[in-house]
């Protein structure tokens, strides 16, 4: 029975919204924040890059501190209002290509967290882990939701659907086509609703934010170990998160770049694959898998399908079945020699929305040798690695949605 609650967010003032607005820090290069940043005064850029004030790159401790600064500073200025009332945020998304996502910002509990009625599918890095720890408990906010699934609920499909027959509180189109629509939610009936179906619901699953999640945990435990001064109701011990319905999740691939190929030259790579595949040359047309345990892979300015000798592999867990395991277990590891997918400098990802004829600009213009592609994970298949407590390998889901940091933030 997971908890669920609404929260008193503070937010951009409508006129104000569409510039606050900012996709995440590390999705824009260094001469794109800054060049938003040179025309926009209001972009939460400002708070989260607050070195730009000096010209002059800042990081750790230092950091953190002019992070919390700024955000005084955008509420000191009337950018930023706290709402009175906690409340439930709907938050609709339509693509550029008409895909609709739509679900509720709401606060999330460590302590399900811990109990595993928030599932994972994902290692996180402890290093990460502990410097966002750190950088929360200096900042105070949270500005990015963690991305939650449940299953499709009826009573929250129709309290969602009846708040959306008003006007948005916020309606903005951002410079990639996407369109953000939000609505407070205060009603307390409706409210109700909402809490006692996810009351209702044996667990959720992240979908995306595992460091978020983990070092909101993080930030809770240090404040439990003050011992006299932890409150088990106080902000701290939740987490924004933004919960959609799985029918409203989509997932992406993440395809693989290889740099070299260790060594082999094109024809003893191809009879080194024969032992786990059966190979077809695909000449110059594009493929792309149509089934699970197939890949497409561009070399020396062809395509090939990869059709998985099953044979000689075995399925002994939902793991092994995942492809990119597949891919790691069979080609990766033991041919090209990449044994650390997360770090070794040899390997690139490209995801799934970028589909394989961009991998072959990056093989063609001499950036890798070598690339693969595969179909996206389903969320059966996440859902069933979480279960059976396992973990997918580095880049094996690119999901969305992706929200917009600054929209509503999450105090403690």
């Amino acid at each position: 029975m997971p908890k669920i609650i609404p929260f008193q967010a503070v937010r951009p003032t409508r006129d104000k919204v569409s510039l606050v607005a900012s996709r995440s820090y590390e999705s824009y290069t260094e001469e794109q924040r800054n060049g938003r940043m040179d025309v926009n005064p209001y972009s939460f850029l400002h708070i989260v890059n607050p070195g730009y004030k000096y010209h002059k790159e800042i990081k750790g401790p230092s950091r953190f501190s002019l992070v919390r600064n700024r955000y005084q500073e955008f509420k000191e200025d009337g950018v930023f209002i706290k709402d009175a009332q906690a409340a439930y945020y709907i938050y609709k998304i339509v693509d550029r290509d008409g895909f609709v996502f739509c679900g509720i910002i709401g606060a999330a509990s460590v302590e399900d967290y811990e109990n595993n009625l928030i599932k994972k599918h994902e290692d996180t890095i402890q290093h990460r882990e502990e410097l966002f720890k750190e950088y929360l408990d200096t900042v105070g906010f949270n500005a990015e939701a963690v991305l939650l699934t449940y299953p499709d609920d009826e009573a929250i499909t129709q309290v969602l659907s009846d708040t959306m027959k008003e006007r948005a509180e916020y309606e903005f189109t951002t410079t990639y086509r996407d369109t953000h629509y939000v609505w407070p939610l205060t009603n307390h009936n409706q409210i109700q609703v909402i809490q006692h179906a996810f009351d209702n619901m044996s667990e959720l699953y992240i979908a995306d934010g595992h460091h978020r999640s983990s070092s909101s945990y993080l930030l809770s435990k240090a404040h439990q170990k003050e011992g006299s001064s932890f409150d088990k109701k106080a902000a701290y011990n939740y987490f924004m998160s933004y919960l959609i319905p799985e029918s409203h999740l989509r997932i992406h691939e993440f395809n693989r770049l290889i740099k070299d190929l260790n060594g082999y030259s094109k024809e003893e790579f191809l009879i080194a694959l024969d032992a786990f595949y059966r190979i077809e040359n695909r000449g110059r047309t594009a493929y792309k898998p149509s089934k699970k345990h197939h890949f497409s892979m561009y070399l020396d300015g062809e395509f090939y399908s990869l059709y998985l000798r099953k044979s000689n592999y075995s399925f002994t867990n939902s793991l092994e079945k995942l492809d990119t395991q597949i891919l790691y277990k069979t080609i990766l590891a033991p041919i090209l020699g990449i044994k650390d997918v997360r770090n070794d400098a040899r390997i690139g990802y490209a995801d799934g929305k970028k589909d394989m004829v961009y991998v072959k600009s990056l093989v063609d213009a001499g950036d890798y040798e070598i690339g693969f592609g595969m179909l996206p994970i389903t969320i059966e298949e996440l859902k069933q690695i979480a279960d059976e407590g396992y973990t997918m390998p580095p880049k094996s889901t690119y999901i969305e949605p992706k929200l917009r940091s600054g929209i509503t933030i999450y105090e403690f």
